[in-house]
């Protein structure tokens, strides 16, 4: 089975725009994984007054993961897109769903992108 890693701003991207994640996901067979760091920084967002303007989106995204299947990672690094980059160059095979450029140049690993503010996309 395919695996596919979620980053923190994709997850909270696809909230705002409305895009069924885990139903893509679904039906084309992945093996949801998600750092634990990530829904680390999604419940820092809830107690966080810096970053208000997201709590909407962090508490309907806990809402999202509380209601679809996926397997919590542990990997390391000293920041989550660190620890995303490890995780990928150590596994090549896993798909990297996630909107910052610079994990994105520094992983060869295949991306989950968003095209048209819509479709998800394996690039």
């Amino acid at each position: 089975m395919n695996q596919i890693v979620i980053d923190t701003n994709f997850l909270l991207t696809c909230v705002k725009q409305k895009i069924d994640l885990f139903r893509f996901l679904n039906e084309e067979g992945y093996e949801i994984l998600i750092p634990k760091q990530v829904l680390s920084e999604i419940e820092g967002i809830l107690i966080s007054k810096k970053k208000a303007k997201f709590k909407d989106d962090a508490t309907l995204a806990i809402k999202i993961l509380e209601k679809n299947n996926f397997k919590p990672i542990d990997i390391e690094g000293k920041t989550v897109d660190n620890a995303i980059i490890n995780f990928a160059k150590k596994n090549t095979s896993v798909i990297i769903a996630t909107l910052d450029k610079d994990i994105q140049k520094k992983v060869k690993n295949k991306k989950l992108i968003i095209r048209g503010m819509k479709t998800l996309e394996i690039a």
